[in-house]
């Protein structure tokens, strides 16, 4: 076997585990809004089991109703009646040698009033978290005595349902979290002050558990290794706490790292490579003799068994890229990596979650819809679909239809398979995309699919083909706004500069526009020691971004010395530059430039698609040329159109 130490047997206290994967916790939005197990959820959770995975953590559980409301719709485990459902969930999970722990949660000061109708929210001290913008109150004395009692309340819960263990979050600033750590906890009474007294609420929670469970049933603690907060928990108190927890019989730790307030850290973008806060995980490794699980931004399972034998961890902790490819586990045993779907680092998926809607992956249109998407019919017949554009949302149908028995005839007019996906992967930092793509492109070859590049079709090629149905995924195009000087040898679009159609260096730029593409495209100029100016129409920057997502981009972009000024409209392009109009107060303003760049978005061409519709009897319009998205409207576009084709 190619991955000796990812698949050798592990050892959590006294439970054994089939290898060394874990699924850490992730919000989901599955269950039941009041907090009981459904089928979403179990199916959610069973298919990454039969997957491979050897050890699953469940989301955050509830285990408080009064302020420990952490999503709309989350499990919970603090009354009897949870019992069964977390049963079911339990026996489902084990038919696959899969293992099981309930992660118990209390989101404390990095909650809202919204979610716990209207009362303030509660934490250790009244310092609210710049994060979420409300001051939370202290909790009395008593109170913090009977949040005890509620966490091993909800360990018991899990043990009565058959759960293997289970895991205290005290990571990411929640409650238990903000009491160890000294920027948020200045309490004055025995949960305050010193190490021993900040520690004391984990350690009555753990030493509690323990005794109503029994010291063989196994207890995880998510800590931070570092929040990445000036003041706050660093990796010294995580060392020391990891060593004090051991003392006390926890059974692992689990390493994370990171607060509302240094979001990124908790769930990285793309920019983030595998393995940069390994540094964490190792340090508490060497301070502790229990068995130690990361999240390091593990994709790829070279990369997994390359932690493992460093001794950096015991085992890997995969979220996002078992959302991604619930069959990680399996493919990398098989030794099938070129097979596994990869995670792109969008935070799509968390995106959603934090909107109140259920979890998704851009890249796998099945996450989150596993009772609702059940499966493929193989009823394709060897019949022949012309798909015209290979980007994303075509590909993805190429893949889906080749799966079903039919005979996908891609035409892409580029040298390369990939769309507007391959120019995303162009700026800095973005090889993550590359490595979708070339997912993407050993499916539909290995499944069979016909692929002509740079080739374009015209109708009457397209009928003597004599195809079953036609898909249309051939894109967008730049939108350029009338007005004068935009024909001019100064102007090009973001099109132009991620495909090398223009080159630019050493120059003073103007982009017009700051969304994704834009700002990434800044970044790629600025790279090339352009001085870049930014514009946006709007009052803010990155109109419609994710703000994890904007925050990253921005923080690289000031290190290149990037202009960023929003409120400004452009008028005019002249030989010198921009003339625009500051929105704010109607002033004219002018910035010298030699290159103009426009990143004002796409718009789709709807005579095409009329007239495909008028020839043939079955056509689809995908992606761009259907309705301007991301690549997860792209993914999910033509997963569900090659999948409803009858």
């Amino acid at each position: 076997m190619k991955y000796q130490r990812l698949f050798e047997r592990g050892q959590i206290g006294c439970l054994e585990t089939k290898n060394r994967i874990v699924m850490p916790a992730m919000g989901t939005n599955l269950p039941g809004c009041n907090g009981e197990v459904n089928e979403e959820i179990i199916r959610y959770y069973e298919e990454r089991a039969e997957g491979g995975c050897g050890l699953i953590i469940t989301e955050i559980t509830r285990v408080d109703d009064e302020t420990g409301i952490g999503t709309p719709c989350q499990l919970c485990a603090n009354h009897i009646r949870y019992i069964p459902g977390l049963e079911r969930l339990a026996r489902r999970i084990h038919r696959y040698d899969t293992r099981i722990f309930l992660q118990l949660h209390h989101p404390g000061r990095e909650n809202r009033s919204k979610f716990i109708d209207g009362r303030q929210i509660a934490g250790p001290s009244p310092i609210m978290s710049s994060a979420i913008g409300e001051m939370p109150r202290e909790m009395t004395t008593e109170e913090v005595e009977g949040m005890v009692k509620k966490f091993i309340i909800g360990a018991n819960i899990a043990k009565a349902a058959g759960m293997d263990g289970v895991e205290i979050h005290a990571a990411h600033g929640y409650l238990v979290g903000s009491f160890l750590s000294p920027q948020s906890n200045i309490r004055t009474d025995k949960y305050g002050g010193s190490f021993e007294n900040r520690f004391r609420f984990l350690a009555e929670i753990v030493g509690g558990i323990k005794a109503s469970c029994g010291k063989k049933f196994p207890v995880s603690v998510r800590i931070d290794g570092d929040e990445f907060v000036p003041g706050g928990f660093g990796l010294e108190d995580a060392v020391k706490t990891a060593a004090a927890l051991e003392q006390l019989g926890v059974d692992v730790i689990n390493v994370s790292a990171g607060t509302y307030e240094t979001v990124n850290t908790i769930i990285e973008p793309t920019s983030y490579p595998q393995g940069w806060k390994k540094h964490l995980a190792a340090a508490v490794k060497k301070a502790v003799h229990i068995p130690v699980i990361a999240c390091d931004v593990i994709r790829k399972p070279d990369f997994a068994e390359q932690l493992l034998e460093e001794g950096i961890q015991d085992f890997v902790a995969l979220g996002r890229a078992q959302l991604a490819d619930p069959q990680w586990g399996n493919k990398a045993r098989a030794g099938k990596e070129e097979e596994i779907r990869p995670c792109i680092s969008c935070l799509y998926c968390i995106e959603d979650v934090l909107n109140g809607k259920i979890i998704k992956c851009a890249v796998n249109a099945r996450c989150g819809r596993e009772t609702e998407l059940t499966g493929l019919s193989k009823d394709g017949a060897g019949r022949r679909v012309v798909i015209l554009g290979g980007g994303p949302a075509g590909m993805e149908a190429a893949r889906v239809l080749a799966i079903r028995g039919f005979i996908p005839v891609l035409f892409e007019k580029q040298p390369v398979l990939g769309g507007s996906a391959r120019l995303a992967a162009v700026p800095p930092l973005k090889e993550k995309i590359t490595w979708y793509l070339e997912y993407l492109e050993h499916e539909i070859r290995t499944l069979g699919a016909e692929i002509h590049l740079e080739r374009e079709p015209d109708l009457e090629e397209i009928k003597a083909m004599e195809p079953y149905a036609v898909f249309s995924a051939v894109g967008g195009t730049n939108i350029i706004p009338p007005l004068p000087g935009i024909q001019g040898e100064n102007v090009c679009t973001v099109t132009d500069i991620l495909r090398k159609r223009v080159t630019v260096k050493e120059k003073n730029v103007v982009m017009v526009g700051s969304g994704m593409t834009g700002l990434e495209t800044a970044e790629f100029l600025a790279e090339q020691k352009n001085k870049v100016t930014v514009i946006e129409m709007l009052p803010n920057i990155g109109p419609g971004m994710y703000t994890p997502n904007l925050i990253d981009i921005v923080t690289r972009l000031k290190k290149y010395g990037v202009t960023l000024i929003p409120s400004c409209k452009l008028c005019e392009v002249t030989k010198a530059g921009v003339k625009a109009e500051n929105m704010k107060d109607h002033t004219a303003v002018e910035i010298p430039a030699d290159q103009i760049v426009l990143s004002l978005g796409v718009k789709n061409d709807p005579t095409f698609s009329r007239v495909l519709r008028e020839n043939f009897e079955r056509v689809c319009i995908l992606g761009d040329a259907s309705k301007v998205g991301r690549i997860a409207q792209a993914v999910q576009a033509g997963y569900e159109a090659a999948s409803d084709l009858r």
